[in-house]
């Protein structure tokens, strides 16, 4: 006798189970063999092992459909459950590059070049420096990679920090307490994980610190093990405070490093730590440096003549 138990990334497991259990109730005559215990975003699966497996895989099939088009139905809970094991995926683009199935349905993935190289690279070094300008997508990737880690249980947690150099990293003349000074610098990093999380989901890993977003000034002295760290707009770390950062790495631990050299608002007389870093550690084993250009935005067309013209400029 086996036991498994999943966890469904959704908003509402009522949208798996159907409204009064109906689709799992057609699962749970699909499986008589297995006892299938459901409980909030938990199947507790107890029975043959070989049974169980056939089961889990097809229904990460079923969850596959759920996050391609936002819904399920009778049918494609009787279809897809009561298939055979050479059931295929549903139809559309392969799922192995998919990083992570975000909320409605949302398939997140790499979208270009070099945002690929920042999936393999990543996969081989456990500290990565992801280089170039705005609109590249490096914080997306770099958190859907954080967040593919995590649900694939890789890491305990995420953390994601940013220099909050506009304030000078005190921000005490900013009105509100601290969660409310630190908010706007790290809107973009809420951004991203709003994308790939249930709502309740990610609030319950904010509340219980598995996933934790702070300044990089409250990095220092600690030490993050089994952990996937990303260090946003590090352009704005001076050299002190991102070797301070790299230096933090525990055991289990994967580091990315995200910034744009074309825009340091550090003082004149400090100097940028991911130039430095740059030069510094490219020979060192582990160490890998992907960087990104006009040809990787995503934004908006005209961004990418933007940058074009800056850098003519």
């Amino acid at each position: 006798m086996s036991e498994s138990v999943i966890q469904i990334e959704v908003e509402s497991p009522l949208e798996i189970y159907g409204v009064g259990d109906k689709y799992l109730n057609i699962i749970k005559d699909l499986f008589p063999k297995l006892k299938i215990i459901a409980r909030g975003d938990l199947i507790k699966l107890i029975g043959d092992a070989g049974e169980i497996e056939i089961f889990e895989k097809r229904f990460d099939l079923l969850l596959l459909q759920f996050d391609k088009f936002g819904k399920i139905t009778e049918e494609s809970v009787k279809s897809i459950m009561g298939e055979e094991l050479a059931i295929e995926k549903p139809a559309g683009k392969s799922g192995d590059d998919i990083l992570v199935y975000g909320r409605h349905g949302k398939l997140i993935r790499a979208l270009t070049p070099n945002q690929k190289k920042m999936v393999e690279k990543s996969a081989d070094n456990d500290l990565l420096f992801a280089i170039g300008p705005a609109g590249t997508g490096k914080t997306y990737t770099a958190v859907a990679l954080a967040v593919r880690a995590l649900k694939n249980k890789e890491v305990r947690k995420i953390i994601l920090t940013r220099p909050a150099i506009e304030a000078g990293e005190s921000l005490g003349f900013l009105p509100g307490d601290m969660k409310e000074k630190l908010d706007p610098y790290m809107q973009p990093l809420y951004d991203a994980l709003r994308d790939m999380l249930p709502t309740q989901k990610f609030l319950s890993y904010l509340e219980d610190e598995t996933i934790e977003i702070a300044p990089l000034a409250f990095m220092r002295g600690r030490t993050l093990s089994n952990a996937y760290a990303i260090l946003d707009e590090a352009q704005n770390a001076s050299e002190g405070q991102l070797k301070m950062f790299l230096t933090r790495m525990g055991k289990n631990s994967k580091f990315i490093v995200t910034g744009d050299v074309t825009q340091v608002d550090l003082p004149k007389n400090k100097k940028s730590g991911i130039i430095q870093a740059s030069k510094i550690l490219k020979n060192i084993k582990g160490v890998n440096f992907v960087y990104l250009d006009s040809r990787d935005v995503v934004r908006h067309k005209l961004v990418t003549q933007i940058i074009n013209a800056y850098e003519k400029e």
